[in-house]
């Protein structure tokens, strides 16, 4: 019978060891046995960027790259994207199941209870310049939320930390579209909770002078879908930002403010904000060709093309570019929807792409819908980070409750100067 364990030998000194192996993994601190001497401090993996490390245990989102597939709590997205709504998914996440009729009645109704903000964030808010990014004022109000909820720091109950849980989600938009409105010099809209998750939103950005909003079907699905899409995706930058803030066991809205910090990056949550630049920039159908081969060439990358993870066409692109079609028959087609189409259609053909594995990720073709929605690119990363929170909490609630958890230490292979006496500036 095989072992289930890896046999190694150190050639340096000629010794042998046998690591076990569990969940298809070693433990990374059996390696520090591994020694020159008794001097030294043990074997340890270089691993920049974490491509091959896993910090955590989880059950609750599955990726396999290579076959184009993910999963939450085991249910395929596209079953999700296409029976379900955004808050049933944000139950599945953060409770592992989905919920019964009733389960489900008071998961909204929680989460509807704490729509409204304090009214001095309002405050808050309007001390940021008019043209300052919406992203950067959601971190910051996120973040703020520490201050108004100091319960959150104190209390490590289960019921306590669901009732940050609420907050969090219910907050989210609110925050979101009181950034937005702050951005265009208009009121506030004040969340009605009448509507549903996706459509209040609507009504906190859009809502002008008429006495009732009433979102468009369309539109309140299409964002519903956006929404669920974005809601997990594993041990991605913010994620892993936010198990490392929450291992210190600081309070949650510090967590997910550091984890949306990570996610404002062009290489995280603004590549699609990218991707909207460079179909603008291509201009027509007809330059893609030129453009392909200035990519080809190694002038720059084409944004929204290839993914860390997925090395088959992302699942999710697949669903974002049939909600564009649903979103475009209610709007009207987005110009730039042919030019995508053309720039997929060459480089899925072209040996280039092909080879390397680069096929349109969830950020090609949502930033087009985002735009056909009538909001501006500062907003992208903002729409990432409301159904983001969802997940991020999920995490946050595994991590503390994992006997494993331990304070995030990575360690560094020390490539400096060895012991040095200090040189008197006069003598240097």
């Amino acid at each position: 019978m095989p072992k289930n364990s890896l046999s190694l030998t150190d050639n340096r000194t000629g010794k042998s060891y046998e690591i076990p192996i569990e969940d298809g993994a070693v433990r990374a601190l059996d390696l520090r046995q591994i020694k020159v001497d008794d001097k030294d401090f043990g074997l340890m993996t270089y691993d920049p960027g974490y491509g091959n490390t896993a910090a955590c245990k989880s059950r609750i989102t599955f990726v396999d790259g290579d076959a184009g597939l993910l999963e939450y709590r085991g249910y395929p997205i596209e079953q999700l994207a296409e029976h379900s709504n955004f808050l049933e998914v944000g139950y599945l996440l953060v409770h592992g199941e989905l919920p019964t009729a009733d389960q489900m009645r008071n998961w909204v109704e929680n989460i509807t209870h704490h729509t409204l903000i304090h009214e001095n964030i309002k405050s808050l808010l309007d001390a940021f310049r008019y043209d300052a990014h919406p992203m950067a004022m959601w971190i910051s109000t996120v973040a703020a939320l520490s201050s108004f909820y100091p319960d959150a720091r104190r209390d490590a109950s289960a019921e306590a930390r669901m009732l940050q849980v609420y907050r969090l989600i219910a907050k989210a938009p609110t925050i979101a579209a009181f950034s937005f409105r702050h951005a265009m010099g208009q009121r506030y809209n004040y969340p009605d909770n009448r509507l549903s998750y996706s459509g209040n939103f609507l009504q906190m950005m859009f809502h002008m002078t008429d006495r009732d909003y009433h979102p468009q079907p369309a539109l309140e699905r299409a964002l519903d879908v956006l929404f669920i899409l974005h809601a997990d995706h594993e041990q991605n930058c913010s994620t892993s930002v936010l198990r490392g803030i929450g291992s210190s066991l600081s309070d949650p809205y510090s967590a997910v403010a550091g984890a949306a910090a990570a996610l404002y990056g062009p290489l995280h949550g603004g590549a699609n904000e990218e991707v909207l630049r460079t179909l603008t920039e291509i201009g027509s159908v007809a330059r893609v060709p030129e453009y392909i081969k200035r990519v080809k060439a190694g002038e720059f990358r084409l944004m929204g093309f290839g993914h860390r993870v997925y090395r088959n066409y992302d699942p999710r692109a697949k669903l974002i570019k049939r909600t564009a079609d649903e979103v475009f028959d209610a709007v009207g087609r987005s110009p730039l929807i042919d030019i995508a189409l053309e720039l997929e259609r060459i480089a899925l053909a072209d040996d280039y792409f092909v080879q390397r594995k680069l096929y349109p990720n969830v950020d090609f073709y949502s930033g087009i819908i985002y735009q056909a929605l009538g909001l501006p690119v500062a907003m992208f990363p903002v729409l990432f980070a409301i159904p983001r929170t969802v997940g991020w909490l999920a995490q946050w609630l595994e991590m503390i409750n994992d006997p494993d958890l331990r304070i995030a230490r990575p360690r560094q292979v020390y490539l400096g100067p060895q012991r040095r006496d200090f040189v008197p500036q006069s003598k240097r």
